[in-house]
């Protein structure tokens, strides 16, 4: 497996060209990518993550012609929110081109779209010359990687390669909307683009997927099976002294995770977006058996880290 610097584009390019996995930064998580069109290619991915057939991919693109290329009748809404924010965390939902591959959408007519901000990740899509299928570079179910360490933790030997372009700046995967549903725009994933910044630029109410809408396939990564849990078991609490209770129980097996500026007896790692899957994955590799996560008011209103969250609990 090559760590490949920020000069070596072109051996990712020419793996990836040959069919291989190359895993690489975006501002949110490493992406575990492969060519669009290489059907192969794609079927590496969901064996090398173990990832449920029926859970679709996103499609990274460089510029709005690989757009053209992969979905159709793309509403206002999309050019006005592309224009916007993009490159960016949005992935927006499309009906798809027939040729685009069965299994990069799961079956599903749609297939979201994304354009990365990541300048490593815009040049080898580029360099490519089309669009690349990436869904998080993490193991099914466990904590995302926001650096290579954690992309040669789950794929070391797995991957041809991983680009290393430093840790991520976002640290949670992308805000996912649904152009498609009749209803009117959904968010299937919450991120860190929220309803009002969505609203405040097409003008029309953006709601916020429910479970009680459910159907029989996931439209979007992140929806359907429990996501971004370490090995220790997550608790969430809102309670400051029960959270103490549990910790003094063995505190010698707990990792605490809390907002900066919390007044809790014992000790605690800061509770921070983009570095919520490092200390997840930290806690593992330090063989704690249970992670106390404290959430303040700050926090159960920020919808994005408590989708995480609660996955990670479920």
């Amino acid at each position: 497996m090559y760590i490949l610097t920020d000069q070596e584009i072109e051996v990712a390019v020419r793996l990836l060209q040959e069919g291989e996995i190359v895993a690489f930064p975006t501002e949110t998580v490493y992406g575990l990518g492969a060519a669009i069109f290489n059907p192969s290619a794609i079927e590496k991915i969901y064996r090398a993550k173990n990832r449920p057939a029926d859970n679709p991919l996103i499609a990274h693109i460089a510029d709005f012609c690989q757009a053209d290329r992969i979905a159709h009748s793309l509403p206002r809404e999309f050019f006005l929110l592309a224009e916007h924010f993009w490159p960016g965390p949005l992935t927006m939902l499309a009906f798809k081109q027939p040729e685009v591959p069965h299994l990069a959408s799961a079956g599903l007519s749609t297939i979201g779209l994304r354009m990365p901000s990541h300048p490593l990740a815009l040049r080898l899509i580029e360099a490519v010359g089309e669009p690349l299928v990436a869904p998080s570079a993490n193991l099914s179910g466990k904590p995302s990687a926001t650096c290579v360490s954690h992309v040669l933790q789950d794929f070391q030997g797995k991957i041809a390669a991983v680009i290393d372009g430093g840790d991520c700046r976002v640290g949670l995967e992308s805000t996912v909307l649904d152009l498609t549903d009749p209803a009117g725009p959904i968010i299937l994933r919450p991120g860190m683009i929220t309803p009002e910044d969505l609203e405040s630029i097409i003008g029309q109410e953006v709601r916020l997927y429910s479970v009680l809408e459910e159907k029989e396939k996931p439209r979007s990564p992140g929806m359907k099976y429990r996501h971004y849990a370490p090995e220790a078991i997550v608790s969430l609490y809102t309670d400051r002294k029960e959270l103490e209770r549990q910790w003094e129980q063995k505190p010698e097996t707990c990792c605490v995770l809390a907002p900066s500026g919390t007044a809790l007896r014992c000790p605690y790692l800061p509770l921070l977006p983009h570095t919520l899957y490092a200390e997840l994955r930290a806690a593992d590799q330090k063989g704690y058996r249970r992670i106390l996560i404290f959430c303040d008011g700050e926090v159960l209103k920020n919808t994005a880290l408590m989708n995480r969250l609660l996955k990670a609990a479920s």
